[in-house]
């Protein structure tokens, strides 16, 4: 097994440049909302249509990311086996029908607002979700999204791709530090706000 990365390839570092945007962006943007109702004004005052044009520039940012990432990957030097035969292929596969499993049907257990950042607009939801796959994984959209990065890499033998994984990792999880605790406030500032007026 050879391991193998190009880093005079620029798509390698557009990739990087643009998963790093996006948390970043989506993080800076929804704090924004939460606090001056930027997006909302937009749109007149309908939190739910600010919410879903949120929801279009996140997913179609997502793809962009993608683009850029299988570009990068495109630029890579082959990195013959990664894993043995026939775990090469059998093992990508598993892990991204796993990974679009977890980023799949989180989005159904959550909704459209739930996982577009509606908490954000104010659009909570009446209580945590602890069904499939959030019984299995407390962030399943973001290890599914790494799942599926790895996948990628492994498929077409890049070892840059598995590079690329890692700094995934390293974001998202920066990412939920910065998410979780604030999210958690919103939560506890409703659940503060209720009490008040059930007294």
């Amino acid at each position: 097994m050879k391991f193998v990365v190009d880093p005079e390839q620029t798509s390698l570092f557009i990739s990087l440049a643009a998963i790093t945007f996006n948390p970043l962006a989506w993080n800076i943007v929804a704090r924004n909302e939460y606090r001056n109702h930027t997006i909302t004004k937009l749109f007149g005052g309908n939190t739910r249509y600010g919410c879903y044009f949120l929801a279009v520039l996140i997913f179609s940012f997502g793809m962009v990311r993608d683009a850029l990432y299988h570009q990068a990957l495109a630029d890579q030097p082959r990195s013959p086996g990664l894993l043995p035969a026939p775990f090469d292929t059998v093992v990508p596969a598993v892990l991204f029908f796993l990974g679009q499993l977890f980023v799949i049907t989180s989005t159904w257990a959550l909704g459209i607002t739930g996982t577009f950042l509606g908490d954000y607009f104010g659009i909570l939801m009446d209580h945590r979700v602890e069904g499939f796959p959030f019984n299995v994984l407390r962030d399943p959209m973001y290890v599914g999204s790494t799942m599926s990065f790895a996948a990628t890499a492994l498929w077409y033998e890049r070892s840059a791709g598995l590079l690329i994984t890692l700094y995934v990792y390293i974001v998202y999880t920066i990412a939920l530090r910065f998410e979780g605790p604030f999210t958690d406030m919103i939560y506890a500032k409703r659940a503060e706000e209720q009490k008040r007026k059930s007294s």
